[in-house]
């Protein structure tokens, strides 16, 4: 799922690469490619604006089978036990069979666009969506468990762990909710939109702000433990690994972060906005980037590849435009979609 597990690191399975980028296979649909990729038993798993979710072969990026909602899909699809779960900007959540793109079943949320990535634990699928709410669903029957409101408009990701739910909303709050009820433990107030998805780990919550800071929460209480400034805008969803947090900033640096203290361990500087959420494997950090002072559908978009211990660039990727995808790195391949309308497939030695 989105991040990689429900706590959302940003920890892949991998094996990643270091060295020697080429393409090993491309995948035109028929609009831009904002959704991140699942990978599960040699499939990958992806949504585009042209209104289908695909899945291709991992090996050669063959079209296995393609499901039409009724709009654009940006949110990013869950695949749990066989069945892919993943929101529409038709305002549908779809259960579909893996295996076939069968439909399961559907739920209608409350507004048409849904770009949240679902969560899938423990037989319950959570998700949020324009109309500020987040939705806890049986995962079996498309039943509506819950719902939570905010005060905007919910375009972050859920985390799960240990029975509670955390997630971001327009209104500027982190909350955390009992994940068998939906009744809310704490709110943190950020100074403006939480876009980013939490990342979960050793009792504490790492999320993003649009005030430009990333914030280290107590995942118990919400009690901030310290703030760390990245420019502006952040809406990177951190990945935390071995005590470090890696994050992207909109002022041009991927950061490294101590993850109890929040001091800055590197900062690499990319050639200008890393708008996607960074996956970690075997001591490299994957991250896309967009080159371009003003975000256009003619920037270029890359995907780098830096040393997890000391940030020096081991080598970028060039792909045609602009991407919002966060790239999941399996079985040697970086798999990661672009506004040019292509999934990408990118291995190397």
């Amino acid at each position: 799922m989105f991040r990689g597990d429900p706590a959302h690191t940003g920890v892949n399975p991998g094996p990643g690469f270091e060295s020697s980028p080429r393409l090993l296979w491309r995948f035109q649909t028929g609009g831009n490619v904002d959704s991140s990729p699942a990978v599960v038993d040699g499939v990958v798993y992806v949504g585009s604006t042209d209104n289908y979710v695909y899945a291709l072969e991992a090996a050669a990026g063959e079209e296995i089978w393609r499901f039409e909602t009724g709009d654009w899909v940006i949110s990013s699809p869950a695949v749990v036990d066989g069945v892919v779960y993943i929101g529409s900007d038709d305002g549908y959540v779809y259960a579909l069979e893996a295996a076939t793109g069968q439909e399961h079943w559907r739920f209608r949320m409350g507004d048409a666009h849904v770009l949240s990535s679902p969560a899938v634990v423990d037989g319950v699928v959570y998700i949020g969506s324009y109309d500020r709410y987040l939705y806890a669903l049986d995962a079996a029957t498309g039943e509506k468990l819950w719902r939570f409101q905010t005060g905007e408009r919910v375009k972050s990701s859920p985390a799960v762990v240990d029975g509670v739910v955390y997630i971001g909303s327009d209104d500027g709050y982190v909350y955390a909710l009992d994940a068998a009820t939906g009744e809310k433990l704490w709110r943190f107030r950020t100074a403006h939109c939480v876009f980013s998805s939490p990342a979960v780990v050793d009792g504490v919550v790492y999320i993003s702000s649009w005030d430009g800071y990333v914030y280290a929460l107590d995942a118990a209480t919400g009690e901030e433990l310290w703030r760390f400034q990245v420019g502006y805008l952040a809406s990177s969803s951190p990945a935390v690994v071995d005590g470090v947090v890696y994050v992207g900033g909109m002022d041009s640096y991927v950061y490294a972060l101590d993850a109890a203290t929040g001091e800055e361990i590197w900062r690499s500087q990319t050639d200008d906005f890393p708008n996607s959420s960074p996956a970690v494997v075997d001591g490299v950090v994957y991250i896309g980037i967009v080159e371009g002072a003003i975000i256009t559908d003619t920037d270029d978009g890359y995907v780098y590849a830096l040393d997890a211990a000391t940030g020096e660039e081991l080598w970028r990727f060039q792909m045609g435009e602009v991407l919002f995808s966060s790239p999941v790195v399996v079985d040697g391949v970086v798999y990661i979609g672009n506004w040019d309308d292509y999934v990408y497939a990118i291995t190397g030695d």
